[in-house]
């Protein structure tokens, strides 16, 4: 074999060569960026599990509040009024006042934590652009990994 028909077998190689080490950089790197926007996802579905935790237990104080704010309005019948006197106006008067009591500060502490109709959509919205901004990121990475190699 002579020179000139070694050089061109010897350059469709190389060619070959550099091409397969382009495809698996490129390869390498989407499945980083991947990898980098699925943790990025998991993170931010981690932050919103943890905020939405904290709320059953604050819904849980508020029902017990509303079940006593709800007891005290609720008419007393002739046979409960009979029976206890003035015994069941000093209870009711108590749970009005302790309902109302556990109703502000049930609403004082979601306003410190900040969880509100408005920062709940807004947590929700954060999270879905986020899971988005994510996915369009590890595409144009992976998109620009190809075209750089290339």
């Amino acid at each position: 074999m002579n020179n000139n028909e070694q050089a061109p077998n010897e350059t469709h190689a190389s060619i070959r060569d550099r091409a397969g080490e382009a495809i698996e950089g490129a390869r390498e790197r989407a499945i980083d960026a991947y990898d980098s926007a699925r943790e990025r996802a998991a993170q931010a579905r981690r932050k919103a599990g943890d905020g939405i935790g904290q709320a059953p237990l604050l819904a849980l104080g508020g029902g017990l509040a509303l079940g006593a704010l709800i007891a005290a309005i609720l008419p007393k019948t002739e046979a409960e009024q009979k029976l206890l006197g003035s015994t069941g106006r000093r209870i009711a008067d108590s749970a009005k006042v302790a309902a109302s009591a556990a109703k502000e500060a049930g609403r004082e502490k979601l306003t410190e934590l900040n969880i509100t109709k408005d920062a709940g959509s807004s947590a929700v919205q954060s999270l879905v652009d986020g899971i988005g901004e994510a996915a369009r990121t590890s595409g144009k990475a992976a998109l620009d990994a190809v075209r750089n190699k290339g």
